[in-house]
């Protein structure tokens, strides 16, 4: 499964966005996620979007009440959680993920 390969590159932490292209609030995030992608040169961090209505079962497994949340994983296991569409929280999630 193309998820479970993601979250458990060694070495490599995975930040996912589970969003909605109905949620007002993903949408206002989404373009600074993606600056986060693009300036990060450490290649410790991969960077994905799950659309939680066309992934719904991953959405699921992953617990994922509400939009947007990123997750953050180390070798397969979530290891920060950031719910909301915080700049600030977001890119110290990106930090700690590279560090």
């Amino acid at each position: 499964d193309q998820f479970k390969k993601a979250i458990a590159e060694p070495g490599v932490a995975a930040i996912i966005d589970f969003w909605a292209t109905w949620c007002g609030p993903c949408r206002a995030i989404s373009p600074h996620f993606e600056r986060l992608a693009e300036a990060d040169t450490s290649g410790k961090v991969k960077f994905y979007k799950v659309d939680v209505d066309s992934a719904a079962p991953v959405a699921t497994e992953c617990g994922i009440a509400a939009m947007p949340t990123f997750l953050a994983y180390k070798d397969g296991t979530v290891f920060e959680t950031v719910k909301g569409a915080d700049a600030g929280k977001l890119e110290a999630l990106v930090k700690a993920c590279a560090a």
